[in-house]
């Protein structure tokens, strides 16, 4: 082989392994998804991959006539999925879902191909924060009708346990032993193996079938704060986000809409949320590497944040903060 071959190869291999970091070299973007889930990488550890970012009824909206849909009928954005994580132990061949979404096929997919193992897209478990549609429907395609699936591990909490437990269709899914409901509680540790734990967190949230948690969610190295859902921090208690923030490594926190402008046909104040601008004020006592840690997720889908190159995106940079994109993947 030619010295100018043997250099190009190394050129290139370089471009397909090199990552690009937000904080301490952790994460990876989308592109890089696909191409680090080849079977002869070497990889270890556990590492958290964004799956999805988007609000419960994806991007497009069901009859959504505004511009910020219209366009997306025709010509689809494969990277606006609803919100998840995904967990993956290297050393243990493991891997776990964070909510059940409406998405979860491609992102069974996608969680397979990190994972980089031998195994099907089933998990090792899934974990739910509450009822509402994006977080737990997915679980249909565990279904008789789809993968027929045996015994899957979800966990849920009491409230959201019940709930499946006793409302068809979801019912038919435990008595068909197609998932295992595995009931959790409010700040008891959950410990996967001995290096990788999650421990759910109540927030406030509207809870009509069940109760909303957040997830705490712990590697051998590093840590994460997962709430995607919440009413108002203020309502929570400042407090205490201000003491997860500095608790955790990344926290990645509701950020469903922007502003108030962008819901202009429904009434704001029976779907509370953390507006971003009110998250800029909660947060702007917090030190610069605090807020480094903070990727807005959970985008309504008029939120300018799913936008590229958007004032919106901008500004949320410039004040220190991130926002989280499919494919991001961070090392716990």
């Amino acid at each position: 082989m030619k010295i100018n071959h043997i250099l190009s190869f190394a050129f290139l291999f370089t471009l397909l392994f090199s990552c690009q970091s937000d904080q301490d070299s952790a994460a990876i973007e989308a592109d890089s998804l696909v191409s680090n889930a080849s079977d002869t990488l070497v990889q270890n550890g556990v590492e958290l991959i964004v799956l999805g970012t988007v609000q419960d009824a994806g991007s497009p909206q069901i009859n959504c006539k505004k511009e910020c849909c219209i366009a997306l009928f025709d010509q689809p954005d494969e990277s606006r999925k609803v919100v998840s994580l995904g967990l993956v132990d290297h050393d243990h061949q493991t891997r776990y879902l964070l909510e059940a979404t409406p998405d979860m096929v491609q992102q069974l997919n996608d969680l397979q191909n990190a994972a980089a193992v031998a195994k099907s897209d089933v998990p090792d478990g899934v974990f739910l924060t509450h009822g509402h549609i994006g977080h737990y429907t997915g679980l249909m395609y565990f279904g008789k009708e789809a993968m027929n699936a045996e015994q899957v591990p979800v966990f849920a909490m009491p409230r959201m346990a019940d709930f499946l437990t006793t409302s068809g269709p979801w019912s038919q899914l435990v008595t068909r032993e197609n998932i295992a409901i595995n009931r959790i509680k409010q700040d008891s540790v959950i410990q996967l193996n001995q290096q990788l734990n999650i421990t759910p967190i109540l927030v406030p949230h509207r809870d009509e079938y069940s109760e909303t948690v957040g997830f705490y969610i712990v590697g051998p190295n590093k840590s994460a704060l997962f709430i995607p859902d919440i009413d108002k921090w203020t309502k929570w208690g400042e407090e205490k986000i201000y003491e997860w923030i500095k608790r955790v490594d990344y926290a990645f926190l509701d950020a469903t809409f922007y502003d108030a402008e962008e819901i202009n046909n429904r009434d704001i104040t029976e779907i509370p949320h953390p507006f971003v601008l009110e998250s800029f004020k909660t947060f702007e006592k917090l030190s610069k590497e605090e807020k480094a840690k903070i990727y807005f997720i959970h985008f309504n889908h008029t939120n300018p944040l799913l936008l590229k190159g958007s004032n919106a995106q901008m500004e949320v940079e410039s004040k220190g903060f991130h926002f989280a994109e499919k494919g991001q993947r961070f090392s716990l």
